[in-house]
C-alpha cells in the first residue's frame, strides 16, 4: 500500500506548492493566457494518444483499467505515468506556468491544489462541461460537485476519491475503561471518556504533532472545523480562521492537551506509525483510507479495533464531513481533450471501474452508485465484524458542506499549525492566536477577514 498518497493529500508538498504559486504570480498572466487554450483542442472522442499523470496506487489502478478501456475505445492509446506524490504538484504547477507546455492530458489533482490551479492559471484546466461532464452532476457524494464546479457553470475536474472523517478506536481499551464508545455524542463527552481510559489503561486519547514538524499537523483541527461546516475561508474567499467554530475546535484541543490526553507525534508519519504499533493512543481520528493502514501495520490486533463516525463538536451537530478528495482534470493545453474525457468518464463514472479500484487499493469512491456493490457491505474480520464500508457510506449520504481551499490554503495551513503549536506547547489562548493568524493571513493575501 502506497503510503505517499495515504499520508493525507496535504502532507508532503502543500507548503512548497503554496510558495510556488506565490513565486509564479509575476509570470502567471502569460502562463494563464497560454494555458487557457493555446494549442488546446477537443480532438476526437474515440481516437488519439493521451498521457495521464498520477502517483503510486492510483496510477497502478488506472494502468490496470487500460485494457478494458481499450475494448471500448481501441483507437485511444493511453500512457499512465507515476509522477509521485508530492512531486506531481510542482510538475503541474510548472507546466501551467509555462502555458501548459509539457503537461499530460489527464491530471490527478488533490482538493487542496485544485482551487489554486484554477485561480492562478485561468483556463489551465479544460472546462469539462462541453465534453459531457454535466450529465454526471448528481452522481457523486454530497458537496463534491460544488468542489469541482464552484460557480455552477464551468466544470474544472471530475471527483474521484471522497474520504470522510473517521473515528478508529481500540475497542479493548474502551472496554477495559468501562466506556461505551458508541454512546459518545460529543467531543466533550469523549474528553471525559479519555480521562477514564488514561487512568485505567495508561493510553492517551489521541496524538498530535505538537511542534508542527510536518505540514499536516493540523489535520485534527481541520476535521473538527469541517464537522461544523466551517473552514479557513468562506465560499466567497474571505478568511474565517478565527470564526466561533475555529475557536471551539482549538479550545477542544487545548482542553484535551491540558488534561494530559494528547501524546506528541512530532515527526509526523513515522511517529504516527510508531504510536500505532505501540498502542499509545486509544483513538485515531483519521479519514476513510486509514483503515487499510491499520490492518497492514498491526494485523495481530484483528478484533481489537472498531470504527464509527466522529462525535459531533456541538450536541446534535453533524458527525459527517468529507475531509479530503481527489479529482481528474484535463489540461487546457491538451490537443486530445475529447479522448482524455473518454478516459476520465470510463474511470470515474462507471461503477465497475471504481469497484475494481477499491478492491485493488481501497480508494473510497465519490461515485455513489459504486456503493451498490457487495464489497462495501461485507463484514470486516479485522474490525470486529463491522461493515466498515457502510460506516463511511452513511457519511457520504449525509448533507455536507463544500469547502473553499482557495489558492492561499498553504499559507492558511502554516499559520494554523503555528497557532496550534502555541496552544499545545505554551498553553496559549485559542481565540487570541487564531485572531493573530487570521489578521496575518489577511496581510499576506489581501483577503478580507470575516468577523
Amino acid at each position: 500500500m502506497e503510503l505517499g498518497r495515504r499520508r493525507v493529500l496535504r502532507a508532503g508538498g502543500a507548503i512548497a506548492a503554496g510558495a510556488g504559486f506565490a513565486g509564479l504570480t509575476a509570470c502567471s498572466g502569460t502562463g494563464a493566457e497560454g494555458a487557457g487554450g493555446q494549442g488546446g483542442s477537443a480532438g476526437e472522442k474515440g481516437k488519439g494518444r493521451i498521457t495521464v499523470w498520477s502517483w503510486q496506487g492510483p496510477a497502478a489502478e488506472m494502468k490496470a483499467l487500460v485494457p478494458e478501456f481499450n475494448q471500448k475505445f481501441p483507437g485511444i492509446e493511453v500512457t499512465v505515468e507515476d509522477i509521485g506524490n508530492p512531486a506531481i504538484w510542482d510538475k503541474i504547477t510548472t507546466g501551467l506556468a509555462a502555458g501548459g507546455q509539457g503537461l499530460a492530458d489527464v491530471l490527478h489533482i488533490g482538493v487542496d491544489y485544485l482551487p489554486g490551479y484554477v485561480e492562478k492559471f485561468p483556463g489551465g484546466l479544460a472546462d469539462l462541461g462541453p465534453l459531457g461532464a454535466n450529465a454526471h452532476r448528481d452522481a457523486f457524494a454530497q458537496g463534491m460537485w460544488q468542489t469541482v464546479s464552484p460557480d455552477g457553470k464551468r466544470v474544472n475536474a471530475l471527483p474521484w476519491e471522497a474520504n470522510s472523517a473517521g473515528f478508529y478506536y481500540r475497542s479493548d481499551l474502551f472496554e477495559k475503561a468501562g466506556v461505551d464508545a458508541g454512546a459518545l455524542q460529543t467531543w466533550e463527552e469523549t474528553i471525559e471518556a479519555g480521562k477514564e481510559i488514561k487512568a485505567k489503561t495508561g493510553a492517551h486519547l489521541l496524538g498530535l504533532d505538537k511542534p508542527a514538524s510536518q505540514a499536516d499537523a493540523a489535520n485534527f483541527f481541520q476535521m473538527l472545523l469541517q464537522l461544523q461546516g466551517a473552514f479557513y475561508f468562506d465560499l466567497a474567499g474571505n478568511i474565517t480562521l478565527d470564526s466561533p467554530e475555529a475557536v471551539k475546535a482549538m479550545t477542544l484541543i487545548k482542553t484535551m492537551n491540558d488534561a494530559g490526553l494528547v501524546s506528541d507525534l512530532a515527526g509526523g508519519w513515522n511517529a504516527l506509525m510508531s504510536s500505532l504499533k505501540q498502542g499509545t493512543n486509544a483513538v485515531l481520528p483519521l479519514p476513510t483510507w486509514f483503515g487499510g493502514i491499520i490492518e497492514e501495520q498491526v494485523p495481530q490486533e484483528a478484533g481489537r479495533w472498531k470504527v464509527r463516525l466522529p462525535p459531533a463538536v456541538r450536541r446534535g451537530g453533524s458527525t459527517a464531513a468529507t475531509v479530503n478528495s481527489t479529482h481528474l482534470a484535463v489540461a487546457g493545453s491538451s490537443k486530445q481533450q475529447a479522448a482524455a474525457w473518454s478516459f476520465i468518464e470510463f474511470v470515474l463514472t462507471r461503477p465497475a471501474s471504481q469497484v475494481k479500484i477499491y478492491r485493488g487499493k481501497g480508494i473510497a469512491p465519490a461515485l455513489m452508485k459504486a456503493y451498490e456493490d457487495a464489497v462495501f457491505h461485507e463484514p470486516s474480520a479485522f474490525f470486529s465484524g463491522q461493515k466498515k464500508g457502510e460506516v463511511f457510506l452513511e457519511a457520504l449520504k449525509a448533507p455536507s458542506s463544500a469547502f473553499n481551499y482557495t489558492a492561499d490554503y498553504a499559507r492558511a495551513l502554516k499559520l494554523v499549525t503555528d497557532a496550534q503549536s502555541k496552544v499545545l506547547l505554551s498553553g496559549a489562548d485559542p481565540a487570541k492566536v487564531l485572531k493573530e493568524a487570521a489578521d496575518q493571513l489577511g496581510r499576506q493575501t489581501g483577503r478580507k477577514v470575516s468577523r
